[in-house]
């Protein structure tokens, strides 16, 4: 099963994160946010040492969930000029009708400058997470 795939939009870009659980479908839907924003096979590569922000999350919805995580990866990634290269979900929870997220934005302690494409916003337009034949898929556009 491919991790994600870019698909055509008007005026953004758009991805499919796909995943056999929601936690594996949020996590490749942010390798497609962070590959679209940086050169993340060039970051992993580097010599230097990991380094996790920890990221956490509270949503009505599981949209909403999504949505506020990859925006707060962004902001992390923009605001700090960090060098990430991967998400890893470490636990999803529904508590009282809240979803909740929580996870580690992992990224190189490097000063070398990784970008790509500059993401201005994840929009939650056009969001949407479904479950077909046993298989997530997050649809995701961003403002570029």
């Amino acid at each position: 099963m491919q991790k994600f795939r870019y698909v055509s939009h008007t005026a953004d870009m758009a991805f499919i994160g796909y995943g056999s659980t929601f936690k594996r479908a949020i996590e490749n839907s942010a390798l497609a946010l962070l590959s679209t924003m940086l050169d993340i096979k060039e970051i992993s590569k580097d010599k230097s040492l990991d380094a996790k922000i920890k990221i956490k999350e509270t949503a009505a919805t599981k949209e909403e969930l999504v949505w506020f995580t990859l925006q707060d990866m962004l902001s992390k990634v923009d605001s700090r000029k960090i060098n990430a290269f991967r998400f890893d979900v470490i636990k999803i929870s529904e508590v009282s009708g809240k979803n909740k997220l929580e996870g580690n934005l992992i990224y190189k302690k490097t000063k070398k400058d990784n970008s790509l494409l500059s993401v201005k916003a994840v929009t939650p337009h056009d969001l949407k997470v479904e479950k077909n034949k046993g298989i997530y898929s997050i649809h995701v556009v961003v403002d570029v």
